[in-house]
């Protein structure tokens, strides 16, 4: 869990992590505070050594030959450390100079990137050729080097010695700011003037990387402190409201580190919309994210964490004065609600390696042979060849690794070839290859890949839904089999099904996650009753299944007797490698804003603002999910991504919904069906969004699971 996805990624971040621990950095930020920032903290020949502040500097330059991206992977272990000093001005400012190149940058981007030279970047005010002041500037006082902008859009570079900085009072008791006065510039030296570098959006990844350090700070030291702290005889991490309060925090910060990266690759890109939708989104999320987890941290801390003594005042302070200085996020939201409006929507596709070349070209031709095919013959195919399932092992899939998968999706979808939609089957197919018979697998897996099955799943009940293990559901021996009753929710297909996987508690006297065994129940048989559940849209998509005696032969029981919750389990092993996507029952983005449109309030200045959000709300969980494809890829763990993209794609799906039915004013008294006009569509849109937060787990108890199972809170 970290703004880097590869595994030279991860040593980086160990590396830097190491150096913090062995020289002191946490003692450095206290002294600091006490005595005032030094020029150079004690620990600056160590960076120096390690050739950190040139780590994306060109080596013809004495840089290290990295990318932006690298620099963010080392900031946002110096942000969790609350590293003092130069740093980030520094690496900023020589990040501009190196973007200019010529003969400014051949001059002085060896001293900074060797740690002989510091310097900083005044991001507001402007300069005429009468000089004049800007500022607050971060570590003015600690620079060399001063990086100035221009009345022009140009940016000039002046040695500290030739200006007069004045110490301002810093919110960040860890780093001063100044304000830089300049007597005047005439006649200007063009020789020191940098053009054509956006110095804003290099500024928004590197103080948003920062940000996501200090957002990891405050979230170690709330978790740290939720283990140890005891109220009421027991650990306040046990507490479901901080362990809520925490998982949240989590939330945050992976959305921050998501946008963060995003906008560091999107520098190098040249579609000016695409670019600028990564840089804007990383604007809104990454300070905004730090400063959420700050007071998180604080609010766990209790009354400790507001003290001095305390260091949870030191990472808010640094958190909000991070969030000052890359300016108002509502500007950025005008910047993504702008794009959105227009249509604008960040490509997610995964780049593949050039060695997936050969790979790629034996999947096209026969993909394309798939596409000439009549459909019962191309599902035939496509069922006998391991296209629909590929990533299970042979003969129901194809052995396909994360590569494999990706190359596969992407030809299927470039040639319109579309694989049988399993639904249900998706989670029975996976438990049937590693626990089914011989026998099983030969009767179900070849038609259910062909499309000739639809299956249900019989878990659910009144009284274990979020806790499936409770379930009530008997299955009794009988000659020949079991007998099985018992009463299922919330089951959907079930009026379409031939099977159903059900499981039922065949032994109650063992502990509950044990005496549970899973069957395989044709729902033609007697003693079945499917009632339709009718929702509060008026729908009737899920029902209850009612079972009375049905009888189950023993060779369709999965798995051993009494071990089936371990074959339920087994599809959470076997998720395949997936393009970005997203399910909504409500709105989505998309529709939201032509409904703004249609309601002639697109261009309202709160609408936008809330458009924004939403937009980039949206960006985040897609980037989630390319970024637990792209760990997969490079052979490193997609770590909490998974959780924290179905809880960020569930609520982001409400609050799109909702918020598009305040802007309907009256006409939300309305409703229709699914076929209706927007207006009244929405209304419907509304009602169903609601089972967002509660199937596949409700967000408590995903919240639950990510406090518990992720940061490693005490079980309640």
């Amino acid at each position: 869990m970290a703004i880097g996805l590869t595994e030279e990624h991860e040593a980086l971040a160990a590396s830097v992590r190491g150096l913090v621990e062995r020289h002191g950095v946490d003692r450095t930020v206290r002294a600091t505070v006490e005595n005032g920032p030094e020029r150079r903290p004690a620990f600056w020949d160590a960076l120096a050594e390690q050739g950190l502040p040139g780590l994306h500097l060109p080596e013809r330059h004495g840089g290290q030959g990295g990318g932006l991206l690298e620099q963010a992977v080392a900031l946002e272990e110096l942000g969790r450390a609350l590293a003092p000093g130069p740093y980030l001005p520094t690496v900023l400012a020589s990040a501009i100079i190196a973007r200019g190149d010529g003969k400014l940058a051949g001059e002085l981007l060896p001293g900074l990137a060797d740690g002989s030279r510091t310097a900083a970047v005044a991001l507001t005010g402007e300069l005429s050729e009468d000089g004049g002041t800007v500022g607050p500037v971060l570590g003015a006082s600690l620079a060399d080097v001063l990086v100035l902008p221009l009345s022009d859009g140009r940016w000039v570079v002046v040695d500290a010695a030739d200006v007069r900085v004045e110490p301002l009072e810093s919110l960040d008791l860890t780093r001063p700011v100044g304000e830089v006065a300049v007597a005047g510039l005439a006649p200007l030296d063009e020789s020191r003037v940098v053009d054509g570098v956006d110095v804003r959006a290099l500024a928004t990844v590197l103080l948003g990387a920062e940000a996501c350090g200090v957002a990891a700070r405050a979230l170690d030291d709330a978790v740290a402190y939720a283990k140890l702290r005891e109220q009421f005889g027991r650990p306040i991490g046990r507490f479901q409201g901080v362990k809520h309060r925490c998982g949240r925090m989590l939330i945050a910060l992976e959305r921050a580190r998501a946008a963060v990266w995003d906008a560091a690759r999107a520098l190098s890109e040249d579609d000016p919309d695409q670019r600028a939708l990564a840089l804007a989104v990383a604007r809104a999320l990454a300070a905004d994210a730090a400063v959420t987890c700050a007071e998180g941290n604080i609010q766990v801390h209790g009354g400790i964490g507001y003290t001095f003594e305390h260091d949870a005042h030191l990472v808010y302070r640094r958190a909000l004065t991070l969030r000052a200085l890359l300016g108002r996020a509502r500007g950025a939201r005008a910047t993504i609600a702008e794009l959105a409006v227009r249509g604008v929507r960040r490509e997610m596709d995964v780049e593949l390696a050039e060695d997936a070349a050969p790979l790629r070209a034996g999947i096209r031709a026969r993909v394309r042979e798939l596409a000439e095919m009549e459909v019962f013959e191309q599902r035939a195919a496509m069922a006998a060849e391991g296209w629909v399932t590929p990533h299970l092992p042979r003969p129901w899939g194809r052995d396909a690794g994360p590569l494999e998968q990706i190359v596969i999706q992407q030809e299927l979808r470039a040639a319109d070839v579309r694989p049988v939609p399993l639904m249900i089957a998706a989670w029975v197919v996976p438990s049937l290859v590693q626990y089914g018979t011989e026998e099983q697998q030969e009767r179900f897996l070849g038609p259910t890949l062909r499309g000739e099955i639809v299956w249900c799943q019989l878990f659910s009940e009144p009284g274990a839904g979020s806790d499936l293990a409770s379930l009530a559901t008997r299955a009794e021996r009988v000659e020949g089999g079991w007998s099985i009753s018992g009463q299922k929710i919330w089951t959907s297909l079930a009026r379409d099904a031939q099977w159903g996987i059900c499981l039922a508690r065949t032994d109650p006297d063992r502990p509950k996650h044990d005496g549970i065994s899973y069957f395989l129940v044709d729902m033609a048989s007697p003693g079945i009753e499917i009632r339709p559940l009718r929702e509060c849209t008026g729908d009737a998509v899920f029902n209850e299944v009612f079972l009375d005696g049905v009888f189950v032969p023993d060779d369709l029981v999965v798995g051993a007797v009494n071990e089936g919750w371990r074959v339920a389990r087994n599809t959470l092993a076997n998720e395949r490698v997936g393009l970005t996507s997203s399910f909504q029952l409500g709105g989505d983005l998309r529709k939201l804003v032509r409904l703004a449109r249609e309601l002639d309030v697109a261009d309202d200045p709160v609408v936008r603002d809330e458009l924004g959000r939403l937009a980039a709300d949206e960006h985040a969980f897609n980037l989630l999910g390319l970024r637990a494809t792209l760990k997969q890829l490079s052979g490193t763990d997609p770590g909490a991504t998974a959780n924290v993209r179905k809880l960020v794609a569930m609520e982001h799906g409400q609050r799109v919904t909702e918020y598009g039915f305040t802007l309907l004013d009256a006409e939300g008294a309305l409703t229709g069906g699914w076929r209706d006009d927007l207006r009244r569509r929405w209304t419907r849109y509304l009602l169903a969004s609601r089972a967002m937060s509660i199937g596949g787990g409700t967000t408590e108890v995903n919240l639950n699971v990510i406090g518990e199972r992720i940061l490693g809170l005490p079980r309640d």
